[in-house]
């Protein structure tokens, strides 16, 4: 594992940024599985600056609240449109977001998982990273040999996101996601850490023990993994 040390946020976005376009360069028409949430909201501001041409390029989310409408502000399909892909020259085609309103999510999550296999799988996935440990919803506890499924949040995590909400009760309690084991085929992982609240799983992410609660720790066991994080989340 490789830890890039920045010295605040402003240039994590841009380390993260400039790995991501590295890869676009390296291959135009790689699949990229990208996350939400507020830390990566910089490094695609950077990428919209870069000028990246994204026109080969595949995308998959990580995940989605469910259910949630996609024309909800705080759906994962209106924050990606609003952040990046209403920004670049994404094909629309070419563009995978689980369906947060779905009416069978069992079958979504199935065939969400076909549709990264038919591509050839996940050159590049993007991580955040939760103050449980947690990498997509892939929550304290679960399954670390899972694939794309519906989870329930923890309350951590609801707690953690209710701040995009007008109150708690709004929260979703499930959410659409890939599994650890879907990110672990991922031929590169790209993790992101900002803040002094994810130093402690930042720490664990450096130790070799793989901890179900602290579902990040299994990334110790993939070949080729990048971690760029600040200095409060180093905990310096």
């Amino acid at each position: 594992m490789r830890i890039i040390r920045c010295a605040n946020y402003e240039e994590l976005s841009q380390k993260a940024a400039e790995f991501v376009a590295a890869q676009i360069t390296l291959k135009p028409d790689c699949v990229l599985g990208l996350p939400t949430g507020s830390t990566p909201i910089g490094m695609y501001a950077r990428l919209v600056e870069m000028g990246m041409d994204f026109s080969e390029v595949t995308t998959f989310n990580l995940d989605e609240y469910y259910p949630i409408k996609k024309d909800n502000p705080q759906s994962y399909h209106y924050f990606m449109t609003e952040n990046l892909y209403s920004k670049v020259n994404l094909k629309p085609e070419n563009i995978y977001i689980p369906n947060g309103e779905t009416t069978d999510p069992a079958a979504e999550c199935k065939n969400y998982e076909k549709s990264i296999l038919a591509c050839g799988g996940l050159d590049m996935q993007v991580l955040g990273i939760g103050q449980n440990g947690h990498i997509g919803f892939n929550e304290p506890g679960e399954m670390l040999n899972s694939y794309t499924h519906v989870t329930k949040l923890t309350q951590n995590t609801i707690e953690a996101n209710a701040r995009f909400f007008n109150s708690m009760d709004d929260v979703p309690k499930q959410a659409l996601t890939m599994g650890v084991a879907t990110i672990m085929r991922a031929r590169r992982i790209l993790l992101l850490a900002s803040g002094k609240s994810k130093a402690h799983v930042v720490r664990a992410l450096q130790g070799s023990v793989i901890d179900p609660e602290i579902p990040a720790t299994i990334l110790a066991a993939h070949n080729d993994v990048t971690v760029i994080a600040d200095a409060e989340a180093l905990g310096e």
